[in-house]
């Protein structure tokens, strides 16, 4: 079984962060507070060491992130990967406590930021992201969850090169479909198109679930 690294693995930079995020919320903070990555250059996969030195992230970058900081206060390293019908697909970093589900992300939209451990299931805490995805092409379609420990010694944690090899592997993953009705949907995408009428630029922020987002 493959096994996490151990402290002098990581710089005395990487050592003080993961010193310091001990809980999934410091580590939503921390990764809100980070630029978001948008790839102005081409798209990239950039691994912990890499991300933090670079000081940006997107959401695949993010759970690598968490993933990679929080394996060492004792979570497994657990993604899950959020499918939708425009193929711009979500990732999220996944946790238990008390035998609940929260999960930790990076987004351009506040909505698809973390959610707070609340959710019964892995099915639940992908639902909590079903309405504040819905924009004039995004839609859930599915979920799946995958263990960074099953990719063996692939280097995603230290990498100096874009570790494409995640990305692959999460789009092969088997997703379970999260089946929404029209009705439903087309309630949203005219609720989000009325409101970028009057609002060009930003993301919503008038969703029920609000008490269960993680910042």
């Amino acid at each position: 079984m493959w096994m996490k690294p151990g402290r002098e693995a990581f710089t005395p930079r990487e050592r003080k962060i993961i010193e310091t995020l001990r809980t999934p919320e410091q580590v939503q903070r921390y990764l809100s507070g980070l630029r978001y990555n948008r790839e102005p250059n081409g798209g990239t996969l950039r691994s912990f060491r890499t991300s933090l030195r670079r000081g940006e992230v997107h959401c695949l970058e993010a759970a690598l992130v968490a993933a990679t900081i929080l394996e060492q206060h004792g979570h497994p390293p657990l993604l899950l990967s959020l499918e939708s019908q425009d193929q711009l697909d979500h990732v999220v970093f996944a946790f238990r406590r008390n035998h609940l589900w929260g999960g930790i992300a990076r987004s351009r939209d506040t909505g698809l930021h973390g959610r707070r451990a609340v959710f019964r299931s892995l099915r639940q805490l992908a639902w909590s992201y079903f309405d504040p995805y819905v924009d004039y092409t995004a839609r859930i379609t599915g979920y799946g969850v995958c263990d960074l420990y099953d990719l063996g010694n692939y280097d995603w944690r230290f990498s100096g090169r874009n570790v494409w090899k995640v990305e692959r592997y999460l789009q092969e993953l088997p997703h379970r479909e999260l089946k929404s009705s029209e009705r439903r949907y087309q309630r949203l995408l005219a609720r989000f198109d009325a409101f970028r009428q009057t609002h060009p630029t930003g993301a919503p922020t008038y969703f029920e679930n609000k008490e269960h987002w993680m910042f």
